[in-house]
């Protein structure tokens, strides 16, 4: 089986037809294909990709680096989110050469193109909300707040990585050693997406002394819209 699933629900599918596969004497019921699975890389091999930056967005950054965060993932050239926002509009526009109106009443493609053009639409906006909070995040406090003003408003984070279920007390390597073992080099990957190992690993432990500190992430490009 493949050694990286990007979340549970796909480690949990890899995982059932696997046993399927096996069970049939390596061929899975039904299909010819093998599994696929993308291998994700730890997050501190490409600080600038959606995982790094998660995984560098943690509760006691500082406003400057949450700041830098929004503004590389808003980056008009090389930024996430208009990347994700035109590869959308190139689904509607896909869509687009594709419609018909012969049928009034039912025209499947035209409510697909609908859809999508919306979605679209309001991706654009999200870029423009994050220019406007980019620009106020300077604003907020260096220091965290008393626990009890966080119950007034909900957390917004809701999808878990594996690390969650398999634990989050190890970090995977970012260069592959000479000899590896799969089943080890799983579970430090996922334990690497975890929202609370950044966290951790802020904190000070009883044998920090005997591990490297974590190399910074390259400095910012300027900033351009």
């Amino acid at each position: 089986m493949p050694e990286f699933y990007p979340s549970i629900g796909e480690a949990i599918g890899a995982a059932m037809q696997h046993n399927i596969r096996l069970a049939h004497g390596g061929e899975a019921s039904g299909s010819d294909t093998p599994l696929h699975v993308r291998r994700l890389p730890h997050p501190s091999a490409d600080p600038y990709s959606v995982p790094g930056m998660i995984a560098r967005l943690t509760e006691t950054a500082t406003p400057h680096e949450v700041a830098g965060i929004i503004e590389e993932v808003n980056g008009a050239l090389v930024g996430a989110l208009p990347q994700l926002t035109e590869l959308v509009a190139a689904a509607a526009d896909w869509t687009r050469a594709r419609l018909t109106f012969e049928n009034p009443h039912h025209n499947p493609t035209f409510e697909t193109w609908t859809r999508l053009a919306a979605a679209t639409r309001m991706l654009r906006d999200v870029q423009e909300e994050l220019e406007v909070a980019e620009d106020m995040i300077a604003a907020c406090p260096v220091e965290l707040s008393d626990p009890k003003y966080r119950d007034e408003v909900p957390a917004l984070r809701t999808r878990e990585m594996l690390s969650a279920v398999l634990g989050d007390d190890a970090v995977a390597d970012t260069q592959p050693s000479a000899v590896q073992n799969p089943e080890a080099d799983r579970h430090r990957a996922a334990r690497a997406f975890s929202p609370h190992a950044a966290s951790q690993r802020t904190a000070p432990s009883a044998d920090a002394t005997s591990e490297p500190p974590a190399s910074a992430p390259p400095p910012r490009s300027p900033r351009t819209r």
